[in-house]
């Protein structure tokens, strides 16, 4: 590519140095040894460059047209949003059912302690989850299991070996981070560059803290491997170093391996030993990869369970008790080394649930117990959960999809691109990506399919281990997907309308409640509610058929309801058709004006309101603030909110009112024309006018309206002539005094070229012009003789001492 290019000189011969970290012996041995670079590489590279650009440029155009708003679609990027959008069908789609179980406290003759066991057959038959559906199955097996005598029927115990998991991999890194230290994926490869190409340290020399991040590869190189086993009988002891190197295999579908696993280059360097030259987040990362390395060649885990079937003397009942306790820490020991991990240990310890096991190890079978208590719990079961970043990864990991360099940047674009929204570390398809997502399913299902993207993979790795040639690859892709692309450019933006509102109804009308299935306009309550195109093609919104003699509309995506409201009638009024349809929910009545309180969701979140709203009179309304839940507002917490903003007091210098409000993002203070933010951690009942004013002074605020007009000061003649003589009255500014006067500064309106500087010339005095006509400036009043600059604009020829330098405000 190089030659074809013309970039290379004659008789330079061009080689590959590969190595996996940036320290001065890998990169020494690395020149040593160089090799000749892989054309199938190079062949794969090219393949997937020209895939990502032939599908990119190819289907964004379609979105553009079709879907107005919509920016890309990309190969990986189509993948991840059809998983997220998927999971979101199936959480609308769950039906949550009920079941219940029944645990009881046993405790042995004479002893205090008790233990808890579960009621796990009844009548002789095994329960399963479905079993107890139900408040009068649990209360029957709530008597059964309270009048019975129950005794010991079998004690099991038994040792259980848990092996550590494989060093990390850029999936596994992203996983980790996002679960344990709530970095996302993008976060967390920045902070990874940041370790891989160093920091320096005491010797003052640029050093690599860990091996290249963006892997598949679980190998380790062998003297690393010697170097961990050493650090593990130095810092642990021979017991937890075990008789052979743990060699691990990925799990990976079409891993290339080109990369050894992340891992730290020294590790002998203990992260407490870097703490001074880390900040804080890239510190929690390296001690991350560092525990989890050594972690790996360490001895498994040893636990002790024991498990205790309790029985009727008829065997028609049996409950289950059981425990477990660590009898050989093996791996887990490095997660609690707090001299190399410091206050990181508590982040980085194991599910471990193990507890003491002292009161099951000594029941025997046959022993009799004693019921202290029976207590039946509901439950219902629960939705699949959102993914998370981490989650998200694994999946696209499982399935084959993507690289690991193309994690980070595809998840980021679809956060980007307003398709997914994060809430609470957890992704959701925001409305655009779900119209997205059913768009390339309906028109290129073959493209959307997330096998059809795995296989695509693999034959991207056939080419890069030779078995394949990239451009048949493309020949074989290329006629089928542009056609495609030409048949979705035909398609009428009406059937676009009606495919959304088949495949996306439950979502843009969600039901309220009987009749709500007929979209009724709540505007005109006779026309019915549809998806339209706006008249320019801006974008897509809700209207209602009787159009133009109804306007009601709706926008479809929260925050582009100017966008689909400037191509009709300006009177139309604009909400969220989501929220529109979601009813008001009543908290209560007002005791001092006897209206009802409610609570409203409106297009820009929650708020709560005072009466209904009328032609003559607009209802009081108040906005949640920040952090404070829709759901847990109480009639007294809504009328508490209601009765902002007021007066917290009067200033105590200047006597002007300090006006307490609510806003988007909570309190804050007004005095004359300074906003500030309350900070969080101050409540309103702490909130004092000293306090106020300490806030009002602070940097973080914000200033409305016009500024006060500067006063500059200037000398006259009489002060000039008189300088050198000594006034009795020094300091005195009154209007009378001869030494000083003072003049506003006039607001001349200037170019925004001249914005930074502005020049105020002074009100002209006879005795001024006097003096100016002798120095040749002036003569007989007239008005200042105009001069020209080149070829600029004139500009006129003022004395200097009559103008005034103002700085721009």
């Amino acid at each position: 590519m190089l030659k074809m290019e013309g970039a290379l000189k004659r008789g330079i011969e061009v080689k590959r140095v590969v190595f996996h970290e940036i320290t001065k012996s890998a990169v020494t041995r690395a020149m040593e040894s160089p090799r000749d670079v892989s054309e199938t590489l190079v062949n794969a590279y090219l393949a997937r460059r020209a895939l990502d650009y032939l599908i990119g440029f190819n289907l964004s155009p379609v979105l553009w047209r079709k879907l107005p708003g919509s920016k890309s679609a990309g190969r990986v990027q189509s993948a991840a949003l059809r998983i997220i959008c998927d999971r979101e069908q199936e959480i609308d789609a769950f039906q949550s059912r009920e079941y219940w179980t029944v645990e009881a406290q046993l405790s042995k003759d004479g002893a205090r302690s008790t233990m808890s066991a579960r009621l796990t057959h009844l009548n002789g038959e095994k329960l399963d989850q479905f079993s107890l559906n139900n408040e009068l199955d649990a209360s029957s097996a709530y008597k059964k299991v309270s009048e019975t005598k129950l005794r010991v029927g079998s004690v099991k115990k038994r040792l259980v070996r848990r092996n550590p998991v494989a060093p990390y991999i850029t999936s596994t890194l992203q996983q980790d981070a996002s679960a344990k230290l709530g970095f996302g994926p993008t976060r967390t490869m920045s902070i990874a560059q940041q370790l891989y190409e160093g920091v320096k340290l005491n010797n003052d020399e640029q050093t690599g803290l860990i091996t290249y991040m963006r892997t598949d590869g679980v190998q380790i190189s062998p003297d690393a491997l010697e170097s961990i086993r050493s650090l593990i009988g130095t810092r642990y002891g021979e017991d937890y170093v075990p008789a052979e190197k743990r060699v691990f295999v990925s799990k990976v579908k079409n891993a290339q391996e080109a990369h050894e696993a992340i891992r730290p280059t020294d590790i002998f360097r203990l992260p407490s030993s870097v703490a001074n030259v880390l900040e804080e987040d890239a510190l929690q990362l390296y001690s991350l990869i560092w525990a989890r390395t050594v972690a790996c060649q360490l001895e498994p885990s040893v636990s002790r369970q024991v498990s205790v079937d309790v029985v009727d003397d008829h065997q028609n009942m049996q409950l289950r008790a059981s425990s477990s306790s660590i009898s050989f820490p093996g791996f887990l020991v490095v997660y609690k080394d707090v001299e190399a991990l410091g206050k990181f240990t508590e982040k980085f310890q194991d599910d471990d649930t193990s507890g003491p096991i002292s009161d099951l190890d000594q029941l025997e079978a046959g022993n009799s117990l004693m019921l202290s208590e029976v207590r039946p719990t509901q439950h219902f079961t629960e939705p699949p959960p959102r993914f998370s970043e981490g989650t998200l990864v694994k999946r696209l990991e499982e399935l084959g999809i993507g690289r690991p360099s193309t994690y980070a940047p595809t998840l980021r674009t679809l956060q980007l691109r307003n398709y997914v929204g994060i809430d609470k570390r957890r992704m959701f398809p925001e409305t655009r990506g779900r119209m997205v997502s059913a768009f390339l399913m309906h028109y290129f299902p073959e493209f959307s399919d997330l096998a059809f993207t795995a296989n695509m993979e693999s034959q991207l790795d056939d080419v890069s281990a030779g078995n394949a040639l990239w451009k048949d690859l493309l020949r074989e892709f290329w006629p089928g997907f542009h056609g495609n692309v030409l048949d979705a450019m035909k398609v009428p933006v009406e059937k676009v309308v009606e495919m959304l509102e088949e495949v996306l109804a439950k979502q843009f009308f969600p039901s309220t409640g009987p009749g709500a299935g007929d979209r009724i306009c709540p505007s005109c309550k006779e026309g019915k509610v549809s998806v339209k195109l706006s008249r320019f093609g801006a974008g897509y919104f809700f209207g209602c058929s009787r159009y133009p003699d109804c306007l009601f509309k709706a926008s479809m995506i929260s925050g582009e309801e100017e966008e689909s409201s400037n191509d009709e009638d300006s009177d139309a009024p604009v909400a969220q058709w989501s929220n529109i349809a979601r009813p008001a929910k009543v908290l209560g009545v007002d005791p001092a004006t006897q209206l009802q309180v409610l609570m409203r969701v409106g297009p820009y979140g929650a708020y709560v309101q005072l009466g209904e709203a009328s032609k003559k009179q607009k209802p009081r309304r108040t906005t949640l603030p920040k952090g404070v839940k829709s759901e847990e507002v109480t009639l007294q917490k809504a009328l508490e909110l209601l009765s902002y903003p007021r007066e917290l007091g009067k200033h105590p210098a200047e006597g002007t009112p300090i006006i307490v409000s609510i806003g988007k993002f909570g309190f804050f203070l007004r005095h004359r024309a300074i906003i500030a933010s309350v900070p969080l951690g101050v409540s309103m009942e702490d909130l004092s006018i000293d306090k106020a004013v300490e806030i009002l002074k602070g940097k973080h605020v914000s200033r409305r309206g016009r500024r006060p007009r500067k006063v500059v000061a200037k000398e006259t003649d009489s002060e000039s002539t008189n300088s050198s003589e000594s006034s009795p009255h020094d300091g005195d500014l009154s209007p009378q005094h001869n030494g000083l006067v003072y003049q506003e500064e006039q607001n001349t309106q200037v170019s925004q070229e001249k914005q930074k500087r502005k020049y105020v010339r002074k009100s002209s005095q006879d005795s001024s012009r006097e003096r100016l006509s002798q120095n040749g400036v002036l003569s007989n009043g007239s008005d200042p003789v105009v001069k020209k600059r080149g070829k600029g604009r004139p500009r006129k020829n003022v004395a200097a001492s009559e103008l005034i330098l103002a700085q721009g405000e």
